[in-house]
């Protein structure tokens, strides 16, 4: 009875053993074969960026519609040489959002490395339009000034992202409450107003009150495309705005890729900038993020 236990117990480790490689494999394969497809959704952006190289507002650019979900079956459909399943449960989605169409704190910190007064002033309104405490203006100031400037061990880690600010050691509901209108970007960069909402706005322009902002939101819905000078035409009297902190155009996008399969959905996150050179339009990828998430039914 020893040895048959013995031997029946090693048979079920090979069986194990043998079972889990098969998984290891089939894993192995589904996670190529979604970073394949997710790369494709990748470069269906950099077209889309690139066919409107001269346009970085909604609704007309057309980068600005989005890929609502579809089988991947459909799209493979159009090559008639193609051998997939035709019942293969694949879902792909994605959409690209002016990443310029909020405030960059970036603009927080001065090449001195302290925080900005005028840009810290700025999000003080941002803040307050939000509903957010205008305090929480002074403290990202100074936590971003710290996490990129300061070479001390307990200065905190540089964020890069607007989720990672809770190591600031902020409040999560406060910075919840500004999250649609703030962005972090890698250089300074102005706020689009084309596609900008009003708390962003507020940001940008001094002396501008938020009936003002968002009475040029309107306005700039109803006819996009609006040049610096169409804009400064509809600032109130005695306001300004300063070109390096608002303007027209977008060089920096987000993009968002999903591909949702079986019981797991799979999202690809990236940063791109639009360059113009002699070479033509350029995309460059600064930014990568991947996160599995649970799988939504369908």
């Amino acid at each position: 009875m020893l040895i048959l236990t013995l031997v029946a117990t090693a048979a079920s480790a090979m069986v194990w053993h043998q079972q889990r490689a098969v998984e290891v494999e089939a894993a192995e394969r589904a996670r190529a074969q979604a970073g394949l497809i997710l790369a494709g959704a990748q470069d269906w952006a950099r077209l889309m960026l690139r066919a409107d190289a001269d346009k970085a507002f909604p609704p007309s650019a057309t980068w600005a519609r989005k890929l609502e979900e579809s089988r991947l079956s459909q799209f493979l459909a159009a090559d008639r040489d193609n051998s997939a399943d035709g019942t293969l449960e694949v879902f792909l989605s994605g959409e690209i959002d002016d990443a310029q169409s909020r405030y960059n704190l970036r603009r927080l910190v001065g090449d001195d490395g302290k925080p900005a007064a005028p840009e810290v002033l700025g999000l003080r309104r941002l803040c307050e339009a939000a509903g957010a405490s205008a305090e929480l203006a002074d403290r990202l100031a100074e936590g971003l000034a710290a996490a990129w400037h300061e070479r001390a061990d307990t200065a905190p880690l540089p964020p890069t992202r607007i989720e990672q600010l809770v190591w600031l050691g902020l409040d999560a509901d406060q910075l919840a409450r500004i999250a649609p209108y703030v962005t972090l970007l890698p250089t300074r960069t102005p706020v689009n107003a084309n596609s900008a909402e009003a708390p962003a706005l507020l940001a940008a322009i001094d002396g501008l009150d938020l009936a003002n902002a968002q009475r040029i939101v309107q306005a700039l819905r109803r006819s996009p495309g609006a040049t610096t000078d169409a804009l400064r035409q509809l600032l109130p009297p005695n306001v300004s705005s300063d070109d390096a902190r608002v303007g027209v155009q977008s060089r920096h996008f987000e993009v968002l890729g999903r591909l949702r399969f079986e019981d797991r959905v799979l999202e690809e996150r990236w940063l791109l900038e639009r360059r113009s050179g002699g070479a033509g339009v350029e995309l460059v990828l600064l930014r990568r993020e991947r996160r599995s998430l649970p799988g939504a039914p369908a």
